[in-house]
């Protein structure tokens, strides 16, 4: 009998007090035994494409030529949806086992019947691959499964900062994940996921937020990811040669991937699904006075002027000269020369100093230009004005900017701290004073404000 659990996905925008997952329908409340897998009570095998990736080699990259597009034969059952029409439906757990391939008894030809079949995913696949010889693959992964079940559950994977965490990222961490749900680490003592990274600028976010943003103001702070912004103002988009085509899955319609990278990131900010900074290339305070003027109100007056076209999105002409940053505030953060992706173009294009881009931009090579930005023959270059660090470090980055603040060190103020190396918020008193004319970092914004 088919059920909608209580928690499922459905309901993620329900009535509270069903969102949590339970072994119970959703409908009725009553407790239900749950199976992972229609095998064996399937109304009918289909067949279901995958996309493979791993045939496209390159000099950094060993490959094994499979056919695009896998063809796996999966369990289904014919669910009658509310319009009347008909769906074929299967469980997540039989798709993540015809995606590794696993040989159930179902006639696959793309499963593998041992792991020392060249097919997607085996050990000896991937060793193709990798390198790495399939018995220590074998090895490595019978000893984690074992341990698991004889501790119940205290494997545990640790991450740091050596896998890419740029590229794929959640394809990474989904295999991860993946590994220790079958295994049954997650939310045990001594096992499940150690994760070493990222986690510093997540921790202080409530605390951090309302004063940054002056919540009390205006209401929800939309944060432009960091990602976009410098793609765009530092204008590396203009020696962008990777197209979406080369990423998309085989499986994807093409026609609706058209353009440069920079124009999906245009999309999404004018389709409301990502914030962007500066978002108009308009000064927003004035808008509100023509708006007036108009007769009609603020909101009304801007979508009908981004309909016409008389406002449009800064990110359609970032290097117009208006829709670029000026100042930048950087706290205690190592952009420049450091943690930045993309230094030299940083320097050329936001600070408009030395740099040692040798490349040649799209129209220099005659390459794909956006289909949803302006382009122009000469890059803005040096678009900030002023460059401010805050910081209780000489870092590469104070030497490039205009004023430095200096900050008390962690021994010299009340304050908190966090690292991707703490899972807690470690709080800190002051042991002596400031040297010099340092002050916290709590006095400078208050002195600034």
């Amino acid at each position: 009998e088919m059920v909608a659990p209580n928690g499922s996905i459905g309901f993620r925008w329900g009535e509270k007090g069903k969102w949590n997952l339970e072994q119970r329908d959703g409908k009725t409340g009553e407790e239900t035994e749950l199976q992972l897998s229609l095998l064996g009570s399937q109304d009918e095998i289909a067949e279901v494409g995958f996309p493979y990736f791993g045939g496209d080699g390159t000099e950094h990259f060993n490959k094994v030529e499979l056919e695009n597009v896998l063809l796996h034969k999966l369990p289904v059952k014919r669910l009658q949806l509310a319009d009347g029409s008909t769906a074929l439906v299967t469980t997540v757990y039989d798709l993540t086992l015809a995606n590794y391939g696993l040989e159930r008894g179902l006639n696959d030809v793309n499963c593998a019947t041992s792991y020392d079949d060249v097919k997607a995913y085996t050990p000896a696949w991937a060793e193709q691959i990798t390198g790495v010889s399939r018995s220590q693959i074998i090895r490595i992964a019978r000893e984690f499964a074992d341990n698991a079940d004889k501790t119940h559950g205290r494997s545990m994977i640790i991450v740091g900062a050596g896998l890419n965490h740029w590229y794929h990222l959640d394809m990474n961490y989904r295999g991860l994940i993946n590994m220790l749900i079958f295994c049954g680490c997650v939310g045990q003592s001594g096992g499940g996921w150690a994760h070493y990274v990222g986690q510093e600028k997540l921790r202080p976010q409530t605390g951090w937020q309302p004063l940054a943003f002056a919540l009390d103001w205006q209401r929800p702070a939309r944060h432009m990811n960091s990602t976009s912004y410098f793609y765009n103002h530092s204008s590396q988009w203009r020696y962008e040669t990777v197209t979406a085509e080369e990423l998309l899955s085989p499986m994807a319609d093409k026609s609706r991937y058209t353009g440069h990278l920079i124009d999906f990131n245009v999309r999404a900010e004018r389709m409301g699904w990502l914030p962007s900074a500066p978002q108009l290339g308009t000064n927003p305070l004035t808008i509100a006075g023509e708006a007036e003027k108009a007769g009609m109100n603020p909101v009304d007056y801007t979508v009908k002027s981004l309909k016409e076209g008389s406002i449009r999105f800064a990110a359609e002409q970032p290097e117009n000269g208006k829709n670029h940053p000026r100042n930048l505030f950087i706290w205690r953060s190592n952009l420049l020369g450091s943690s930045g992706k993309g230094h030299e173009f940083m320097l050329k294009y936001l600070l408009g100093t030395e740099h040692g881009i040798q490349g040649k931009d799209l129209g220099q090579q005659g390459g794909v230009k956006p289909e949803e930005v302006d382009w122009q023959d000469n890059g803005l270059e040096g678009k900030l004005d002023l460059v401010v660090t805050l910081d209780f470090r000489l870092s590469s980055t104070c030497l490039y900017s205009d004023i430095i603040l200096p900050t008390a060190t962690w021994y010299e103020k009340d304050d908190m701290n966090t690292s991707d190396m703490h899972p807690f918020i470690h709080p800190l008193s002051a042991a002596v004073d400031p040297a010099w004319e340092a002050k916290s970092d709590w006095e400078i914004y208050k002195a600034i404000a």
